[in-house]
């Protein structure tokens, strides 16, 4: 990201700093979002910022999002975990409805944590939600089905698309012909 002109910033929840297999209850990831989230303010004040992440990590972001409203410009999903492998029932989306934030869903075709198609029949009850579908991907994802296609110019594909996003959505990046669209 960092090559298309967005600043990012990473951090740890307490249970990998711990280097704990289990994740820490609701609570302690949200307040560790909400942490990063004033450091990002106070350090980079009136920069459109973006929060989000892989998986879990941008689930908790949502959920931030969701309860706090802070002033953010968007959310990127890095694989969204819908659904615990297996249990489609178990929806984990229920508070994405309420969100006025624009949102980018990059899922895989394949993914167990919830397929692209899924994710495609949630969008309409989302008010700017968009998928970016990784063909081919699992919940990593890794390609399998598509030959010829290296991983690494997937993961490009993938930077491009957050970064097309950001710019149509307020970020720095310059949006492109090829954006995602709703």
């Amino acid at each position: 990201m960092v090559e298309r002109g967005i600043s990012v910033a990473t951090f740890d929840f307490p249970y990998i700093t711990a280097r704990r297999k289990a994740p820490d209850k609701a609570d302690v990831l949200e307040a560790c979002w909400r942490s990063a989230i004033e450091v990002a303010r106070t350090e980079l004040p009136g920069v459109p910022l973006f929060i989000g992440g892989k998986s879990m990590g941008g689930r908790i972001a949502s959920q931030v999002a969701a309860q706090d409203h802070p002033p953010i410009a968007g959310l990127v999903y890095l694989g969204y975990p819908l659904h615990p492998p297996g249990k489609p029932q178990q929806r984990r989306d229920a508070h994405l409805p309420a969100m006025p934030e624009p949102m980018l869903f990059v899922q895989g075709s394949r993914d167990a944590f919830g397929t692209a198609e899924e994710i495609e029949a949630l969008l309409p009850r989302l008010s700017r939600a968009y998928l970016f579908e990784v063909a081919g991907g699992d919940h990593s994802f890794k390609v399998t089905g598509r030959p010829g296609v290296k991983q690494d110019d997937v993961m490009v594909e993938i930077m491009d698309a957050v970064a097309r996003f950001m710019g149509s959505s307020g970020g720095r990046a310059e949006p492109r012909e090829s954006a995602p669209r709703p």
